[in-house]
């Protein structure tokens, strides 16, 4: 017998089980591009005491991962729209509408963010205000994060090219044809910009005219981006096989293969001379950076973004629509955040680590702010729709025990 007292008390333990789960100490100052700095790396050693409230902020389609600087937080979506948000409280500052989808992370540079669009467009907006400053048309839908390095943007698009152009009023430098499109965020490093492409091949080109200073052909596509540290370029491609390569040649160091697809991109940490990446297979693996052995891989769901660092943990997200906190050392859980219950989970983005917070967003319009020291998440609308759901149940069970009751008393 279902007592209505039971019932209720089954509602509210649910309601307790499913609120958000919660995220220790963090490193961050401004996060202003795709992992973090210049060498996509996706790590900081500055330490922040900024620690805002949870927040969760609604708007609609895929979202991109974000930019932060300034205590904006910048991000885009496959609706066009892209957004500038007060980092303290997730409020819209501004918003703008482009040609077409974003799928890929800004930069913050200067008094601009920058952005591509599946309209071909590469787009320069103020980033106080959200007004136009210039955009450059491609010849196809641009999916990669720019990288800028002495007042020159240079980013890939599925035209099979790779740009250069002056940030100042979008003025070309230079560009350079591939064998198919380019989807790998570029990197710049030591006078030289790397990147991969949809034709296997990992490209060096050098930054004053972008001439071809080698290219390592991988024999399938290089959707990843590159991560350099220590004249070493850290990379994975479509074949599962993981790269580390010599910057000055192009020679492999060595190669792990990670049996499924890499479109993830490396979280280095060279205080611990370990690096981490995500694959196809759902399984987040540790590498030594000098010699590609193994320290440890988990099962976490397939897993295309890039982990960020915190302390002595990393956090990463799944497609499964989850955010773990993972020991470094170890791989071991420390905890876990679903905003969407389980019921509703959705692929996320690659987390941005700031200050004692982490900031994801999904694929149902939904960006976060998560408190990584008291491991609490904002409460999601999915909170509200999973009780319904309960309610509907239990209101159901009622009815069906109250017709069973009216039989018999007929009978």
């Amino acid at each position: 017998m279902i007592g209505k007292k039971n019932i209720l008390i089954g509602i509210m333990m649910l309601s307790i089980f499913i609120v958000p789960m919660t995220v220790s100490t963090a490193s961050a100052t401004d996060w202003p591009m795709f992992q973090e700095n210049l060498n996509h790396t996706a790590y900081m050693d500055e330490a922040s005491d900024f620690n805002p409230d949870t927040w969760l902020f609604q708007t609609s389609g895929l979202l991109t991962s974000a930019a932060i600087t300034d205590k904006l937080i910048y991000f885009g979506s496959s609706s066009g729209l892209f957004s500038a948000l007060n980092l303290e409280d997730g409020t819209k500052v501004w918003d703008y509408k482009a040609g077409g989808n974003i799928t890929n992370a800004p930069i913050v540079v200067g008094d601009n963010v920058y952005f591509g669009s599946g309209d071909s467009y590469l787009y320069a907006l103020n980033k106080k205000t959200g007004d136009d400053v210039w955009k450059y048309k491609t010849g196809n839908a641009i999916e990669t994060t720019p990288a800028i390095d002495n007042g020159i943007i240079y980013f890939g698009s599925d035209d099979q090219r790779l740009y250069a152009l002056n940030t100042n009023d979008s003025t070309k430098k230079w560009e350079f044809q591939t064998g198919n499109a380019v989807r790998s965020s570029p990197t710049v490093y030591n006078d030289t910009v790397y990147f991969g492409s949809d034709d296997g091949k990992i490209y060096a080109l050098g930054i004053a005219n972008g001439t071809q200073t080698w290219a390592y052909d991988t024999g399938s596509a290089v959707r990843s981006s590159p991560a350099i540290n220590n004249t070493t370029l850290y990379m994975g491609t479509d074949n599962g096989n993981f790269y580390a390569l010599n910057t000055a040649d192009g020679s492999v160091l060595w190669n792990y293969n990670l049996n499924d697809s890499v479109k993830s991109s490396a979280l280095l940490d060279p205080n611990d001379n370990a690096l981490f990446i995500g694959s196809d297979n759902g399984n987040v693996t540790a590498l030594d950076m000098r010699d590609g052995k193994l320290k440890w891989s988990v099962n976490t769901g397939n897993v295309k973004t890039t982990p960020a660092l915190m302390g002595d943990n990393i956090v990463v997200t799944s497609e499964t629509g989850t955010v773990y906190v993972l020991n470094k050392y170890s791989g071991k859980e420390e905890w876990s955040y679903t905003p969407g219950y389980y019921l509703f989970n959705s692929p996320l983005t690659s987390p941005i680590v700031y200050g004692d917070d982490i900031f994801v967003g999904d694929n149902n319009g939904n960006m976060y702010a998560i408190d990584f020291s008291r491991k609490t998440g904002p409460v999601s609308n999915y909170l509200y729709y999973v009780i319904a759901i309960v309610v509907v149940i239990v209101g159901g069970l009622l009815a069906v025990r109250t017709l069973r009751r009216r039989r018999k008393g007929k009978e």
